[in-house]
């Protein structure tokens, strides 16, 4: 039976609240202009300057995202749809614990579901004895989710987790039975190098010898079909990367000039880092007035805005090795551009 949102929804201390379309903000609005002041104001006065990727995501980015993954040139996620439809049955049967032990399957990220729920539907299917505790710092997209699984699957057992990931593995350790984690979509390519390793390495740090881990990532392949993919021809991702300044006007009272910026995205086919930048294309001035402070901006300055790195099956390796993980099996699609790779801790 799933657990109804919002009164059994499990709730910490969220990084990003949800917004309201009232006109007065309430405390959770001001928690969340807080702390967007706070990492504008540091991202915009370290050099070379910077924002992070996780604030695209308002009404308006979340929807733009949308529309990009139905681009021709964006191939990660219908890839890896696919992907987990071929191999869904074996997924499943890696996840779970060969002497029937209750899983408890914690996703990271969790979002609208969609691909996870073949995997939800296998299990189901096989007659596993789970628990699903998707996790996510929008509170909207947990309900969302949550209404969905209620209607298309009525006899899951849902836990939805209103979190930053830090929080969430917190709990981790104290569940009974076999703990498994899902970070599916390449969402580990956001990180850069140093935090990457980190995170696997506290991520890890939270499991048992039985417990697993199943972490999408995006393969190297063509440069020239990666970059496409970050800038399609339609401009939908040149929106969804300006519409960051278009928050920051409204939340922050900025007068960033639209016009005055444009999206630029670049690959490094020698580190696998996939950059997108805000560039200004003239010299300018902005004023940010939640923080009372103006900022000079160079004539084609950037603002780095997102990371997404490719990686290797090699180089995938190397990094759950030093995590004090190791690598189980890596499911790929047929075309090898993606892999969902299944981890356990070393020995």
């Amino acid at each position: 039976m799933a657990l109804s949102l919002p009164d059994q929804t499990i709730t910490s201390q969220p990084a990003l609240p949800s917004e309201s379309n009232d006109s007065e903000p309430n405390n959770a609005q001001r928690t969340t202009n807080n702390e967007l002041a706070a990492h504008v104001l540091a991202g915009l006065t370290r050099q070379p300057r910077a924002l992070s990727s996780m604030y695209f995501y308002d009404a308006v980015g979340s929807e733009l995202f949308q529309q990009i993954m139905a681009l021709p040139e964006y191939y990660p996620t219908r890839t890896e749809f696919g992907l987990l439809t071929r191999h869904r049955a074996a997924i499943a049967a890696a996840l779970t614990s060969a002497d029937g032990q209750p899983l408890h399957l914690l996703e990271l990220g969790a979002g609208d579901g969609l691909k996870t729920k073949i995997l939800l539907r296998e299990l189901l299917a096989a007659g596993t004895d789970f628990t699903y505790a998707p996790v996510d710092i929008s509170p909207t997209a947990l309900e969302g989710l949550a209404a969905s699984l209620r209607t298309e699957l009525p006899a899951l057992r849902v836990q939805p987790l209103v979190a930053e990931y830090t929080a969430a593995l917190a709990g981790l350790r104290g569940q009974p039975g076999r703990k498994a984690v899902l970070f599916l979509g390449s969402n580990i390519g956001n990180f850069p190098p140093e935090a990457r390793q980190q995170f696997l390495g506290a991520l890890a740090a939270q499991l048992g010898p039985d417990d697993r881990l199943l972490f999408g990532f995006d393969l190297r392949k063509d440069p020239r079909q990666i970059r496409a993919a970050y800038d399609d021809g339609q401009g939908v991702t040149a929106a969804f990367n300006l519409n960051l300044l278009t928050r920051l006007n409204r939340e922050l009272q900025a007068d960033f000039d639209l016009a005055a910026w444009e999206h630029f995205a670049d690959y490094d086919p020698q580190t696998g880092a996939m950059r997108s930048f805000l560039v200004s294309r003239r010299a300018q001035q902005v004023h940010i007035g939640a923080l009372g402070r103006s900022f000079d901006v160079e004539a084609w300055e950037a603002i780095h805005t997102e990371n997404s790195y490719k990686f290797s099956l090699p180089q995938i390796e190397q990094l759950a090795a030093a995590a004090g993980l190791r690598v189980l099996t890596a499911f790929e699609d047929e075309q090898q551009w993606f892999a969902d790779v299944l981890l356990a801790p070393q020995p």
